[in-house]
């Protein structure tokens, strides 16, 4: 779903809830794996190696991980954010909340449910679904996450910028690099001279610009770092 559709329609907004509802229980019983707890390892080291870390994720698990240098580029999906009034509030408890507005819901037809917490519902089904409103102001909530056809904030990403200033290398890990909102710090940091090592399963659009490029699992490759 964009930006667009879930901004302007309210029976956009009612699906989109509606699936993320259902799928939210699993989408929350992730954690951290072994790639996570290497960087928040990496953090807490007096050395102090790792002066920040960007991720593209919104599942939490870095900060589940205890990583706190740490910009979350497209958000967090354990937060949900007032439309009207921006005021942040818990997934958690708009998950009870949810529940609490649609009693047996989820006894209704599920016909698929993914990893990222999206889900399949019957339209009939769907259509009976009660969104609650922000309890701040009355608005429409959203998850605080980019959508689709939505925009990083000007300050995220000027803080970014300087954090790549600040860096004296980058390091990329697990992602192609194709959404152009992490792939302008790459360009930065091959503008500044910094170099850049790239970890990744395949090609990704910054491999001409790296110094150094390993293809293969994160878990696999980042094990056999001696720190």
């Amino acid at each position: 779903m964009t930006y667009q559709e879930f901004m302007s329609s309210p029976e956009k907004r009612q699906k989109y809830w509606a699936r993320n509802y259902v799928g939210h229980d699993n989408f929350t019983s992730v954690r951290p794996n072994q790639t996570h707890r290497f960087f928040a390892d990496f953090e807490r080291r007096r050395a102090g190696p790792l002066h920040w870390l960007v991720t593209q994720n919104v599942d939490n698990l870095h900060l589940a991980a205890g990583s706190r240098r740490l910009t979350e580029l497209h958000g967090n999906a354990h937060r949900v954010v007032c439309v009207r009034c921006k005021t942040i509030s818990s997934r958690k408890v708009l998950q009870a909340r949810l529940t609490e507005s649609n009693p047996g819901f989820l006894s209704e037809a599920i016909v698929d449910v993914a990893p990222d917490g999206d889900a399949v519902v019957d339209d009939d089904v769907t259509k009976r679904f009660v969104v609650p409103a922000c309890l701040t102001c009355g608005g429409d909530l959203k998850p605080d996450v980019v959508f689709f056809g939505d925009n990083v904030s000007k300050h995220k990403v000027e803080f970014v910028y300087k954090k790549t200033d600040e860096c004296d290398g980058l390091f990329v890990v697990g992602s192609s690099l194709e959404v152009y909102s992490a792939f302008r710090f790459v360009r930065a940091a091959a503008r500044l001279g910094k170099p850049i090592a790239i970890l990744n399963i395949g090609k990704t659009r910054g491999d001409r610009m790296a110094q150094l490029k390993v293809e293969g699992v994160c878990s696999e490759i980042l094990s056999l770092i001696k720190m």
